[in-house]
């Protein structure tokens, strides 16, 4: 039995809606965590202590003898002259630069403005540093989530957490790998074009890095923030540990078996690990026994898909409850992810107060307490039953049976810039449909005109992953978020932008836009290779025709006017 069904089976059960959670929680609440592929670690137990001579020397002599250690000091200091403790060395340098995770570091300082790996310092065959403890202020790295065998300790208190956990991180380790990356449907790149990149600037462990036209995630680096998959807005990488699939499942049931039971106005809470839980414990007898918690392994990874199904599923308020623990990063893109399904919410009617992310304070999370006790803002409605599928699949699903039954809907609503739904905007004095932008559109939201010259466009299908705007040439195309909820807005295809097509003076085809010529006239006005009138006309006829009229009309001789050399 997990440590949250051991504390559901606590909760008080005096009213009928605590009678009704009794029922359901116990086998559904506490969603099963399988990975089902792992990641490797292994650490022969040499450790690199950077930082002041005293407070490096001091740690290297509580680990000799379990560590090797190197001590790297940032000067001459007659301690680090005495040392000769077996298991130590002491060298002298600051560490410059550190990349890697347990077992496999790169740490490296300068001399004389030239930088050295510090692993061979350990032995000729030594390619890795294992371990590193950072003494220094600032530390070397200084994300939000460290690597694996990287400690940055800022107080008494974390150093003797680091001299503590360090001698037990030598031999293999494994932990799951929590995403899972679709490059298919990433909307990162196209073309040598960079649009999306939600995913690298959320992640709090710098995981994640660009690759071309797709990204990268280090599964070594990666340790399961989920505000990566919380931002990006396809649902090309997504949480795995465990998938939003199986949360929903679980979350959908208990709220259907507790409301056929006979309870009323639940409230979902989503508290994540141990520092979730047990933030949580000392409330679990005073909030209301509406409230269905559900454990998850970190509140960065349940997104707005999830929030949103939850409403639909028939939660009254959705509540996440995070602890200081959650990286500082996590929480502004979770506040910023907020700000965009608050914006859906209100364009129905609904109550921004329906969605909740509370810290748990210093007072024992009294801000949870009075958010699950204030009055619900979200009135009952009939509660959904669609299967959950793939992240876009599912919001707009959700999204839809909300609208369905909501108190003051509307067609559209304008969105906070960065959201992941809205329009695009066409300028058509400057546009020339020469279609860059729908060459490299990822979602498949822009199409051609097929038979003629046209710009067609399915809202529902837009992430606002501005590629489109990076391939204009013209520099026609904005970004509009907003969120369209009746079908025709968002499902039918509408035309932006069409034109008259442009026919070859000879043959007749149709080969180029009105304004493709216009624009061509005026970059080339003046150019000498097309003074004449023949090289001009040439310009207004279909590639078979041009070519046919070169060797015709001047026998495939050069027929552009050069300047003379002696002019």
């Amino acid at each position: 039995m997990s440590d949250l069904d051991a504390l559901l089976l606590e909760l008080p059960q005096h009213t009928a809606d605590g009678q009704a959670r009794a029922q359901v929680l116990a086998a559904n609440a506490a969603v099963q965590t399988e990975s089902a592929s792992y990641v490797d670690y292994a650490s022969r137990g040499n450790v690199l202590i950077a930082g002041p001579a005293q407070a490096a020397l001091e740690c290297a002599r509580r680990l000799q003898g379990t560590l090797q250690c190197l001590v790297l000091v940032p000067g001459p200091s007659s301690e680090a002259a005495q040392s000769d403790a077996p298991g130590v060395t002491v060298v002298q340098g600051q560490l410059s630069a550190v990349d890697g995770y347990l077992g496999r570091f790169r740490a490296r300082t300068k001399v004389r403005g030239q930088e050295f790996e510090l692993a061979p310092l350990f032995g000729p065959r030594v390619e890795y540093v294992d371990l590193v403890l950072d003494l220094a202020q600032p530390p070397c790295l200084r994300q939000d989530l460290l690597p694996f065998g990287y400690f940055a300790p800022i107080d008494d208190a974390q150093r003797e957490e680091a001299l503590r956990a360090l001698p037990e991180l030598v031999g293999e380790f494994e932990k799951p790998k929590f995403f899972d990356y679709d490059p298919d449907i990433c909307a990162h790149g196209r073309s040598g074009l960079e649009g999306c990149r939600r995913c690298i600037d959320a992640c709090p462990a710098l995981a994640i890095r660009s690759v071309g036209e797709r990204i990268e995630v280090d599964p070594h680096l990666c340790q399961g923030g989920g505000s990566c998959a919380t931002a990006c807005p396809t649902g090309a990488i997504t949480y795995a540990y465990p998938p939003a699939q199986t949360l929903l499942q679980a979350v959908g049931g208990a709220l259907g078996a507790y409301l056929q039971a006979g309870g009323q106005a639940p409230q979902v809470l989503f508290l994540d690990g141990a520092a979730g839980l047990a933030a949580f414990a000392p409330l679990s007898g005073r909030i209301p026994e509406s409230v269905l918690p559900f454990q998850v392994e970190e509140i960065g990874s349940v997104g707005m898909d999830a929030w949103l199904a939850a409403l639909a599923y028939g939660a009254e308020r959705v509540v996440l409850f995070s602890t200081r623990a959650v990286p500082k990063s996590v929480l502004r893109e979770m506040s910023l992810q907020l700000s965009y399904a608050g914006a859906v919410l209100e364009g129905m009617g609904y109550s921004r107060d329906c969605l909740q992310l509370v810290l748990a304070g210093e007072q024992e999370g009294n801000g949870a307490l009075e958010t699950l006790c204030a009055e619900v803002a979200m009135k009952p409605r009939p509660r959904a039953s669609f299967t959950p599928f793939d992240k876009r699949t599912t919001l707009r699903l959700a999204v839809d049976h909300l609208f369905a039954h909501a108190p003051a809907p509307q067609p559209v609503a304008e969105l906070p810039a960065g959201a992941p739904f809205g329009a695009i905007q066409v300028n058509a004095d400057t546009c020339t449909l020469c279609m860059s932008c729908v060459a490299v559109c990822p979602s498949k939201a822009l199409y051609d005109g097929s038979d003629r010259p046209a710009l067609r466009f399915v809202e529902g299908n837009c992430v606002q992953c501005g590629l489109c705007h990076a391939a204009c040439p013209e520099d026609a195309i904005r970004l509009q978020p907003r969120i369209a909820y009746t079908p025709e807005l968002y499902r039918d295809m509408r035309v932006l932008h069409e034109e008259e097509p442009f026919c070859c003076v000879v043959c007749g085809k149709p080969f180029a836009t009105q304004a493709m010529m216009r624009r061509m006239d005026e970059k080339l006005a003046g150019h000498w290779m097309f003074r004449s009138e023949a090289a001009r006309r040439r310009l207004r006829m279909c590639e078979t025709c041009r070519v046919q009229d070169l060797f015709t009309q001047e026998g495939g001789a050069d027929v552009y006017d050069k300047p003379r050399r002696d002019s």
